[in-house]
């Protein structure tokens, strides 16, 4: 797997939440954090999203609005009208759903068309983040321009039409269609960072080709017993070249970064499959179980058998 899908599914807890969402024509709601990512989609109409920080963000049709840390924030119909509390978070959001409004003084009940939105959340397990993940703003914002983006416009029709009009099939459907529309809002967000010349941060790490190439090697066997200079080969530049391109970019040295992603897959082994712990350790690249207890227990706090049988691993 590339690194943007490996740092997706290192995440993932369960499967994502979404639902086609029709506002009252005066709404103002304050939506909760969740524990994951949330976005917001407009369909029909236009809303202001109030970030956790920052002046109000103008939404108009096609807009997309990613939340990648789950932050609590706000919409509204215009940047004056009071906000209550929602409903649901957008972890609680279901197909079916036309209105996640309570009903209040901000609310009206009259026939006047409000905007229609694609809201939804997907789960993830904050305390094991990618650094490509935590290098994200609190919002990203994707405004709907003619000619960008054309997968994250396809992914965004296909969802909305799917949640429309329902058929069978869709319980298999919509998470695949879910799971499209985050990488390409992930896709898009690093190619507009890239147009503008992003020098630093992952942006940059993954379009510099000597450090994606190292990733990429690093992702592809990540078993393989890596030195820095056999990365740097993989790169095209001379070791202490590399050393340094990798740590500006990624933010940490390559053998670093190489062991906590050893380390993430195999807790993710722990949970996941009742593997022997000998064939998770030669899996992450350690012949010895005891060499991969010490460096897991080093990185997790717990020996590989203990972090297993602890109900904490639930919900990771």
């Amino acid at each position: 797997m590339d690194v943007l899908s490996d740092a997706v599914t290192a995440m993932r807890t369960g499967q994502p939440h979404s639902g086609r969402v029709r506002r009252p024509a005066t709404f103002g709601t304050r939506v909760p954090s969740v524990a994951g990512a949330g976005f917001h989609i407009v369909l029909q109409g236009s809303c202001w999203l109030f970030p956790p920080d920052g002046a109000p963000i103008a939404l108009g049709v096609g807009d997309v609005a990613f939340l990648p840390h789950g932050a609590a924030h706000g919409l509204a119909d215009s940047p004056t009208t009071p906000l209550v509390d929602a409903a649901a978070s957008l972890a609680e959001i279901r197909p079916g759903q036309e209105d996640t409004e309570p009903a209040g003084q901000h609310r009206t009940n009259g026939s006047a068309a409000g905007p229609v939105m694609l809201c939804g959340a997907y789960l993830l397990d904050r305390s094991r983040t990618h650094p490509l993940m935590s290098d994200l703003p609190k919002v990203i914002h994707l405004p709907a321009r003619v000619g960008r983006h054309p997968g994250l416009r396809g992914a965004v029709d296909l969802l909305g039409g799917e949640l429309e009009r329902p058929r069978p099939g869709g319980d298999a459907m919509l998470p695949a269609l879910l799971d499209v529309l985050l990488l390409h809002i992930l896709r898009a967000w690093f190619d507009d960072q890239s147009a503008h010349g992003a020098d630093t941060g992952w942006a940059a790490a993954l379009r510099d080709p000597a450090v994606a190439a190292a990733l990429r090697a690093i992702h592809g066997d990540p078993g393989r017993q890596w030195t820095v200079e056999e990365l740097g080969t993989q790169s095209g530049l001379s070791r202490a070249a590399f050393a340094r391109r990798f740590a500006a970019l990624v933010g940490q040295p390559p053998l670093t970064y190489l062991t906590w992603w050893r380390m993430t897959i195999a807790a993710r082994l722990l949970r996941d499959s009742d593997a022997p712990l000998a064939a998770i350790a030669r899996k992450v690249g350690y012949s010895s179980e005891y060499a991969f207890a010490h460096a897991f227990k080093r990185e997790y706090g717990l020996a590989p058998g203990g972090f297993r049988q602890s109900p904490v691993t639930a919900g990771i």
